[in-house]
């Protein structure tokens, strides 16, 4: 199993800036780098400050000139917010400047807060309908000379310019949940990346057993990666991990927060949930967080990890974002590398 960071931009104060934020963001995907990480993923999101990604490529092409050996990821380009043939572009050019480096992964997206605002009247199930439309107009637009009369898109014979220095193109990515976005991923050549967010190790099986149905259903084609995306926090004592628990609790309530859309935003940021709220919160708990999610010192990391190695996963990535201090996310990043990672080695 290897292992790869993902991480962004969360805010959830005005008194946090977001240069330093930035910077912040920059010195993990260092850490990372240095540590002997596969990959550093970072994704798009737009208007909210929660996660400040407006387009992943930027920052991708910023880390490849402070990075040497991590793979760059998109995780993940939101599809309907995308022509097929600016994104084949796009993805070709961050891969030259990166020399080759680029993963691309892409996902319908979530958030209907941003649905409202770059695609008005836009759902899900129509989002998911784009992304099917969007990746083999791109990979035809790789190797050249591809004509698309889509329902969302068409354009006669073109051809990406630039071309990628990856031959066939970046590997690509999706972010599937049920059996037909894997049967869809599988079916077009694409890895697969998973997130069980809170729902824990059942999740995690589960989604195991619907990637290997899916590709039993497509013997012709060479099994692809499958990525396990989760939080994570590799704590100094049991103190630390329940402390990381309480934090990784708010994080998920403001993700909750915004992912129902029913609470203002302002300048960007949703409006403060008091402790009050937090803690009355239906199935979030600090319990929760411990169960459901790598919150642990590095020997419990080690066995449970391993659970995952054994189900089959190709990779696991450190989600990273949790709305704690930089100085507690290095010290579990850190501490991840140099304490989780060799017993994989």
């Amino acid at each position: 199993m290897r292992f790869s960071l993902f991480v962004h931009m969360e805010r959830i104060s005005p008194e946090q800036d977001q240069r330093a934020l930035y910077d912040d963001f920059v010195n993990l995907a260092k850490i990372a780098d240095d540590g002997g990480m596969h990959a550093v993923w970072t994704g798009e999101h737009h208007g909210m400050d929660f996660t400040i990604a407006p387009n992943p490529f930027l920052n991708l092409v910023d880390l490849a000139h402070q990075t040497k050996n991590v793979r760059l990821g998109t995780g993940t380009i939101i599809a309907p917010f995308w022509h097929p043939i600016r994104l084949a572009g796009e993805a070709a050019m961050a891969d030259m400047i990166t020399d080759g480096r680029l993963d691309l992964g892409i996902a319908r997206g979530a958030y209907n807060y941003e649905y409202e605002r770059m695609v008005p009247g836009m759902d899900a199930w129509d989002a998911g309908l784009r992304m099917r439309e969007l990746i083999p107009a791109i990979q035809g637009l790789w190797r050249g000379d591809h004509a698309l009369d889509g329902t969302y898109h068409s354009f006669p014979q073109t051809t990406s310019s630039p071309r990628p220095v990856q031959e066939g193109g970046p590997p690509v990515w999706v972010a599937a949940r049920d059996p037909n976005s894997h049967e869809f991923a599988i079916s077009n050549g694409c890895h697969v990346q998973v997130t069980p967010l809170w729902q824990g190790d059942d999740e995690i099986a589960r989604l195991m057993q619907t990637f290997e149905a899916s590709c039993r259903k497509f013997p012709e084609v060479p099994r692809p990666q499958i990525m396990l995306l989760n939080h994570t926090y590799i704590a100094a004592d049991a103190a630390d991990a329940r402390l990381a628990a309480e934090e990784i609790n708010r994080f998920y309530c403001y993700f909750g927060a915004w992912f129902k859309n029913e609470r203002a935003v302002s300048q960007g940021l949703i409006a403060p949930l008091s402790d009050a709220e937090i803690a009355a919160h239906p199935f979030y708990s600090p319990e929760a967080m411990l169960r459901d999610n790598v919150i642990a010192t590095p020997d419990d990391a080690i066995t449970r990890i391993r659970t995952y190695e054994a189900m089959g996963y190709d990779e696991y990535s450190f989600w990273i974002d949790s709305g704690m201090s930089y100085e507690r996310k290095k010290a579990s990043l850190e501490r991840f590398i140099s304490d989780v990672m060799p017993a994989f080695a």
